[in-house]
């Protein structure tokens, strides 16, 4: 399969139709190029805030239950667009109203037949908990497609072990990200990386890029697409399927082999899969060191 991952730019928007003119672009393009996989990146849906008015979209809590809001009307665009192109497409989470009085970080999953489900943020970053008041959302969730066993690890998510792990059956993990410095798109990077290589899968990761100064959580946003693979037999040594160029916005595309993912599970160089659960027997073990004497 080829799966695309972009580098996707806030816009104000001027109508929904604007909206649905731009996703439609963004779908077309990628699809247009042979994708079967589209992911686009966390809060891309922030944009939708937009259509409340600049003074809504200015206000950190007005913005989040403005795109809450509006997010079943852009599900069943997405779900149209899906089905139209026989993609599956991982759209752009969004703030959603979920089970208690706060939103939740939500990234709906789309095929060909309609949705497939949901996948909400489980670790808040200090921004998220401290300024927006954006909650957990329900638990983690592998999802059984036409493409594959699918996981998704919502940015900060993917810097977290023990949730790859818990998604181990997944031969795809979704890394959708939105970062404001270098330093934060490398840390989501390097995690989508680590989760690769520990699962012997492939990741995902999008990102949002470019300025959006009407809304502070989304002022400047640094990041590209890049698709990751195990530094094994049968994929690049580096572990890089493909990497986009930072803040250009476009698509990322990659190749993906399903078959080399399980001969590498299989039969790899290494089998850090296999292998995880030999982990718990060596930590019970550790011991202090006593600390040497020097000699006067």
């Amino acid at each position: 399969m080829k799966v695309a991952a972009a580098a996707y730019p806030l816009d104000i928007l001027q109508s929904w139709d604007h909206y649905a003119d731009k996703l439609a672009s963004w779908v077309g393009q990628a699809a247009g190029q042979g994708a079967d996989l589209l992911v686009f990146p966390e809060y891309g849906a922030m944009e939708l805030a937009t259509l409340a008015g600049m003074e809504v979209a200015g206000d950190l809590e007005a913005s989040l239950w403005a795109v809450a809001d509006r997010l079943e009307e852009a599900d069943a665009i997405h779900a149209r667009l899906a089905a139209e192109h026989g993609v599956h497409i991982l759209a752009a989470s969004a703030p959603a109203h979920g089970t208690g009085p706060r939103p939740v970080n939500r990234a709906r999953l789309f095929g060909p037949d309609g949705l497939i489900g949901h996948q909400d943020k489980q670790i808040m970053t200090r921004f998220e908990r401290e300024d927006w008041d954006v909650v957990p959302g329900g638990g983690l969730v592998l999802f059984d497609t036409a493409l594959g066993r699918i996981g998704v690890l919502i940015c900060y998510d993917a810097e977290f072990p023990l949730l790859g792990r818990a998604l181990s059956e997944a031969e795809l993990l979704l890394v959708p990200s939105c970062t404001e410095a270098l330093a934060g798109y490398w840390r989501v990077r390097i995690g989508a990386m680590a989760r690769a290589l520990e699962g012997q899968c492939v990741s995902v990761m999008s990102s949002v890029v470019g300025e959006a100064r009407w809304n502070e959580a989304m002022e400047v946003n640094t990041g590209a697409g890049g698709v990751f693979c195990p530094p094994d037999r049968g994929f690049p040594s580096t572990g890089v399927l493909a990497a986009g160029e930072i803040g250009r916005p476009g698509w990322t595309f990659a190749e993906v082999d399903l078959a080399a993912i399980a001969e590498v599970r299989r039969d790899g160089v290494v089998l850090n899969r296999t292998h995880w659960e030999e982990q718990h027997d060596r930590v019970e073990t550790v011991e202090t060191a006593p600390t040497p004497r020097l000699r006067a």
